[in-house]
């Protein structure tokens, strides 16, 4: 199934640039569009992937897609579906093999699967493109179909690859040995990494980091009384006056000692108000390192009661975790979420009574998108650190969020976020996102340390304003697009 996304919206580049940190930046994008967009003329871009909320690329693509339109670029967003659910079963293990997890074995089955699948997206998305169009798509899901069109059609074609490993492996191999045949019809592919291009796309691959959009409801500033409302009306919170706005429709979920899940603020309000937060918000995924995180944060509790500075011994009694991800079971490409939240629901039942009351596993709802990107918006507000714990991430932008917010981040050493935090300067770093005890001393360190937290957190908002907004990265995915046209 193909489904055409409606974008929403939004501020135009004339809002954008009214702002003085982001003249220069939607001047430059325009510069380049004035060049390139004459060539589109009569031409659809298609920018294609598998989902349009939950994850990274999703957030990404609305703002783009409305900036390339206001260029002058014809682009239409569509999104594949399937009733084969096995599919997307075997797109999440061919996810993790790019990042070097699980069984390093693609099996005749599998190839067939995804070629049938991929043929049948054909069927449905090739009456759709016009002979002159051109193709941006969006990692392994709708890479065979994309290919298949792009062939029958003669179209050019950009493959653009979220994931990967700065590693060759077994699994890689593995799961590149699936995708070579379909990649390898695009005249471009376009990385986030130089470490994850494969040989065999070498002579096409660009580097393109990923951006976020500054005025979306996720990362536009908020002042505090919004922060409160925010909270407040998502659930997190027991409003201290009546609320003006109602509540949201669905509020967030708290799982709870028996496994079920509750309102936020049952067994009672965490404070999130008045006590020191760490948190990571991410996909319920294996590879985002929640369990050691969990097991890190016990070691630092555990410390309070020999701690001899009495301010350091009351963060310490007082800081709260938050586990915070997308309702488990509404992102469709992502089958391993209720397996991960069945897991981490085991590990916090293990915890001891005290430690359970100090940490939180959230369900954030996804019926409402801006709600729930609001929602995550204030929770970032409200931390006093921000960790991602990735055992591999492709980028990160669940790291580049809360730098933008100017608050301190902790992040593993994986390849995607080596590309935007610099050790001591924007952040700090784990070198192994398995070892709690390297973890919890990592947290101590920015606990302990307002005046660093501040240093770090300043340093990583500027980073982001130069490296990793939406108006960069449109600017250089025109600048391959062109490369495509001539």
């Amino acid at each position: 199934m193909i489904e055409t996304v409606s974008i929403p919206n939004g501020p135009s580049l004339d809002d954008y640039a009214a702002s003085m940190f982001l003249t220069e930046q939607v001047a430059r994008l325009r510069a380049t569009a004035e060049e390139i967009a004459p060539k589109f003329a009569g031409r659809t871009l298609w920018v294609v992937n598998s989902t349009a909320r939950g994850g990274g690329v999703a957030e990404m693509l609305p703002r783009q897609v409305a900036i390339l339109n206001e260029l002058g670029i014809k682009t239409t967003w569509a999104v594949i579906s399937t009733r084969r659910l096995e599919f997307f079963e075997l797109t999440k293990r061919l996810h993790n093999l790019l990042h070097g997890s699980g069984e390093p074995r693609i099996t005749e089955a599998d190839q067939d699967l995804y070629a049938l699948v991929s043929r049948e997206l054909q069927d449905e998305f090739q009456p759709l493109v016009g002979n002159d169009d051109i193709l941006m798509i969006h990692d392994p899901q709708p890479a065979g179909m994309g290919a298949l069109v792009k062939k029958e059609l003669g179209l050019a074609g950009v493959w653009r690859c979220h994931i990967g490993l700065d590693e060759d492996l077994p699994q890689t191999r593995a799961g590149w040995s699936l995708l070579e045949p379909y990649v390898t019809q695009y005249e471009r592919a376009v990385f986030t990494a130089r470490e994850y291009v494969p040989p065999f796309l070498a002579d096409r691959a660009h580097v393109i980091c990923p951006a976020l959009d500054p005025y979306s409801h996720k990362n536009r500033p908020l002042r505090v009384p919004e922060v409160v409302e925010i909270l407040s009306r998502a659930g997190l919170t027991n409003p201290a006056q009546p609320l003006l706005p109602p509540p949201f429709e669905h509020g967030v979920e708290r799982l709870q000692v028996d496994g079920s899940f509750a309102p936020a603020t049952v067994p009672e309000d965490l404070g999130l108000l008045y006590r020191p937060i760490v948190m990571e918000v991410s996909r319920w995924d294996r590879l985002k390192g929640w369990a050691p995180l969990v097991e890190g944060f016990a070691i630092l509790k555990r410390r309070a009661a020999d701690e001899p500075d009495p301010a350091y011994r009351r963060v310490l009694e007082q800081v709260v975790l938050l586990l915070a991800g997308p309702e488990p079971a509404a992102v469709q490409d992502d089958p391993e979420a209720v397996e991960v939240m069945a897991e981490l629901s085991r590990i916090y039942r293990g915890l001891s009574p005290e430690l359970q009351r100090d940490v939180a596993l959230l369900s954030l709802p996804m019926g409402d998108f801006r709600e729930n990107a609001l929602t995550v918006n204030a929770l970032h507000q409200v931390s006093t650190v921000v960790v991602q714990n990735s055992l591999r991430e492709g980028f990160g932008l669940t790291a580049t969020e809360p730098m933008w917010k100017g608050t301190p981040v902790l992040t593993s050493s994986a390849c995607g976020l080596r590309q935007q935090v610099r050790p001591g300067i924007d952040g700090e770093m784990i070198k192994d996102a398995t070892d709690p005890a390297e973890i919890a001393e990592a947290l101590g360190r920015l606990l302990r340390d307002p005046k660093r937290r501040t240093a770090l957190a300043r340093n990583a908002q500027r980073r982001v304003g130069e490296e990793f907004l939406v108006f960069n990265q449109v600017r250089r995915e025109l600048d391959v697009l062109d490369t495509l046209l001539g």
